[in-house]
């Protein structure tokens, strides 16, 4: 019987291929889905938390979450079997004007670590594109990042966007180096993530 501890462990030391290995054996031998899923899922819990308490970096819980997306990638059909759906759906990009990606790729790659479905936009997104993307695919979560300061008033023109098409059910949660709590507040954004890790605590508690 596969060890589903052991499968949490590949994924908190970032062993893509042990964690691919164990949650292919754990679906051979017919371990529920569910099963399996929380497993991992707590797993990057636990990496998010050492990420907070500056236990590892970047770098570890990037590896981390490659690790989980390669068992997830695993996984996924065998959740549709068994009618098992993700926790939200959530799009996510960097706002117009800004080509910076790193820290919305690892918002992203939490965010599906934490059982949301994540479709991400990129980077230089248009405050029309986040709208459509919402309205298609009824997304309950949206991500807004930026990296310079010069494109913050683009998060703001993208929330007004958002909330001026009557999409008030979807929560907002902004993010970013020159971003903060207050700036959130002002621009009327519905949570602020100051780390990829702290981004999964603000989407659980806006759902």
């Amino acid at each position: 019987m596969p060890d589903l501890h052991e499968l949490g462990e590949a994924i908190k030391r970032g062993d893509r291929d042990t964690a691919a290995a164990l949650t292919k054996a754990a679906i051979e031998t017919k371990i529920p889905a569910q099963e399996i899923l929380d497993a991992m899922v707590g797993a990057m819990d636990i990496v998010g938390q050492r990420f907070q308490k500056n236990e590892i970096f970047v770098p570890e819980m990037l590896i981390a979450a490659r690790a989980m997306k390669e068992a997830m990638g695993l996984l996924e059909p065998i959740l549709v079997e068994a009618g098992i759906t993700p926790v939200a759906k959530a799009v996510i990009g960097t706002v117009e004007g800004d080509l910076h990606d790193i820290g919305k790729n690892l918002v992203a790659m939490m965010w599906k670590g934490a059982n949301f479905d994540v479709i991400d936009l990129g980077t230089n997104v248009s405050p029309q594109k986040f709208v459509d993307a919402v309205r298609t695919n009824n997304a309950q979560l949206v991500g807004l990042s930026a990296l310079l300061t010069t494109t913050m008033p683009a998060i703001k023109k993208t929330v007004d966007a958002i909330k001026g098409a009557g999409l008030d059910v979807t929560k907002i949660v902004i993010g970013g180096a020159p971003v903060t709590q207050e700036y959130a507040n002002e621009v009327g954004a519905d949570g602020y993530a100051p780390d990829a890790a702290s981004a999964v605590d603000v989407a659980r508690s806006l759902l």
